[in-house]
């Protein structure tokens, strides 16, 4: 089949998968100029290439198909990677030191930190993860915070517009941050609108946001976005993450750090 262009449609769509590797997402009217048909040609198209799942269309264009990260539960969460995770538990507990202020945000990741930090001493841990409190309640040398909030039984985690105000009164060195999902073209995200929500208020009190997760968050998006990757300052994560992602990254300006 022949088009207009000059392109046959199957070359057409081909080349517009081919653009959206690159660049993430697409424009119906961008397409259209490049490919000189009309806009109904171009959304024929991805409405094509969306029901054999290579993208997914959205208001005005298209964006790079991404497995969606699922919101499970902590403990099967837990038994994914572990290896992995207890590495970056161990290099990000490097980066605490004595008098540091820190949030830990709720996650099987970040429970790698806190078993790390039990034996450092003058630290202050803020935290809305009810399991990494308690890892951690019988550290002398370590002040506990937490903001208070509505329970998450999935994940442990206390979430809401109270938890949200409270973490406001305060100012801290580091934020790790535990996530579903990493797109390094459009940041990390969660099952949650409400943890999203909170993460947020946790990047906004912290000096530095360290993304604390292994290589197979990547090329995943969850539900709700919390962050873009300029709002990253360190992505901490194992040796599986593709080149490509570690080049994004850094063109991006983002310190990443093999565990």
């Amino acid at each position: 089949m022949q088009s207009t262009d000059g392109f046959s449609t199957t070359t057409r769509r081909s080349k517009i998968i081919t653009q959206l590797d690159e660049m993430g997402q697409v424009q119906v009217q961008d397409l259209s100029d490049t490919f000189n048909v009309s806009p109904v040609t171009i959304r024929n198209d991805l409405a094509f290439l969306e029901s054999k799942n290579l993208l997914h269309r959205t208001r005005g264009g298209a964006i790079k198909q991404t497995k969606v990260a699922m919101d499970l539960e902590l403990s099967e969460k837990a038994r994914k990677n572990a290896e992995q995770k207890k590495r970056i538990g161990q290099e990000a507990a490097k980066m605490v030191h004595e008098g540091d202020t820190i949030i830990l945000d709720s996650g099987t990741t970040t429970m790698e930190i806190a078993k790390q930090l039990k034996n450092h001493q003058n630290i202050t841990i803020i935290t809305n993860a009810l399991n990494i409190a308690m890892e951690l309640a019988d550290s002398e040398k370590i002040e506990i915070i937490m903001p208070g909030g509505t329970l998450r039984s999935k994940s442990f985690s206390l979430v809401g517009s109270q938890a949200e105000q409270n973490l406001r009164n305060y100012f801290c060195d580091r934020l790790f941050l535990g996530v579903d999902g990493f797109d390094s073209t459009h940041g990390v995200s969660t099952p949650s609108a409400a943890e999203a929500q909170l993460n947020r208020v946790m990047a906004k009190i912290a000096n530095e946001v360290i993304v604390v997760a292994d290589s197979s968050k990547f090329g995943k998006r969850s539900f709700a976005h919390i962050l873009p990757v300029a709002s990253i300052d360190k992505v901490i994560t194992d040796e599986g993450i593709t080149d490509k992602d570690r080049k994004m990254l850094r063109s991006q300006h983002v310190e990443v750090i093999i565990a």
